[in-house]
């Protein structure tokens, strides 16, 4: 039915339709054939474009014939004139005046084989060089642009504090999948925060990072306190911490340990119950690195854990901290 229907259009409708759908069809089973490596799509690509050079050689020698075809004479009639138009369509070549050979027709057909397979090619080129534009790519998470809001009193008594946007942008580096030794991975959340820590009133500066990948989570903090790392280690064992290491990290005294995270979980609705319960979230590895090499106290702090429960190797957090810490300028806690 459709073969009927397009042998009714004139010959000047037809022709064009069927070299447009055919170069359509062409160019996006080719595509789909590099794409996905698809043998049957690639035939059925080739068909479609053997298809289209057909009949745009056809449309060349029907354009060269309706050229080269002479003048009716009057005496002929309206007739002959409409006989020579019909026998010029078909890509017949009559008439005295007219040409038997034409030598540039099938080159002609040869170029246009050869800019449909350019298209074919720019199709498969343009998304390996070209950025993506339609979002299918995702894009790494960047650190909230500070809303300059007043820091805590705290931050205002310690000498040159960190700020949680200047822990973020030094902990969300571009190579932070790669020190994470995952690096096809793409950071999903960045933020920072300026807290205090707990059980201080207030008075102690506590400013967080967090940058969030699907394999791992990674926490970067600077508690600016007058307790050293040997002081820390002390009160982590009276606590009964276990698997802790001592090293030195960039100069400054060390600490490598294992903890685990805590999960709120919170209950909308629930009667005679509590709203709220802390369970114990998945187990984390931190490295507490003193602010200074001569450690007055204060530390940073570089957590690292995932929701499965696995946990890098001690070389990934020493590896974070030997680059994220040198960006962070110093600011000793006294």
């Amino acid at each position: 039915m459709l073969g009927f229907l397009l042998r009714l259009l004139p010959f000047w409708v037809r022709e064009p339709l069927l070299i447009a759908v055919g170069s359509a069809l062409g160019v996006r089973l080719g595509y789909l054939a590099v794409r996905d490596h698809d043998q049957g799509a690639a035939a059925f690509a080739v068909v479609f474009l053997l298809f289209t050079a057909i009949r745009v050689h056809v449309v060349l020698r029907a354009l060269r014939a309706r050229r080269n075809t002479p003048p009716a004479t009057p005496a002929e009639g309206a007739a002959a004139d409409g006989g020579a138009q019909a026998q010029a369509a078909e890509g017949q070549v009559l008439g005295p005046g007219t040409p038997q050979k034409e030598p540039h027709v099938w080159g002609q057909a040869v170029a246009a084989v050869a800019v449909v397979g350019a298209m074919v090619a720019a199709v498969w080129v343009a998304p390996h060089v070209l950025p993506s534009s339609n979002g299918s790519t995702a894009q790494p998470a960047s650190c909230p642009a500070g809303e300059h809001k007043e820091l805590p009193q705290a931050y205002q008594q310690t000498p040159r504090p960190a700020t949680g946007d200047e822990l973020c942008k030094a902990l969300n580096r571009p190579d932070l999948a790669q020190l994470l030794s995952t690096p096809g991975e793409t950071a999903t959340t960045a933020s920072g925060s300026n807290n205090t820590a707990p059980l201080t009133g207030g008075k102690v500066a506590l400013p967080e990072a967090e940058v969030r990948f699907g394999t791992y989570t990674v926490h970067l903090s600077a508690t600016y306190n007058k307790l050293s790392t040997a002081q820390y280690v002390k009160l982590m064992k009276f606590g009964n911490e276990q698997d802790i290491k001592t090293l030195t990290v960039l100069g400054r005294p060390a600490i490598i340990a294992s903890d685990h995270t805590m999960k709120i979980n919170i209950s909308l609705g629930t009667k005679g119950g509590s709203p709220r319960r802390v369970e114990q979230g998945p187990l984390a590895r931190t490295l507490t690195v003193a602010l200074d090499r001569e450690d007055r106290g204060g530390y940073y702090e570089i957590t690292v854990w995932s929701t499965s429960g696995a946990l890098p190797d001690d070389s990934v957090l020493l590896g974070i901290a030997e680059r994220v810490l040198p960006a962070i300028a110093d600011r000793p806690a006294r």
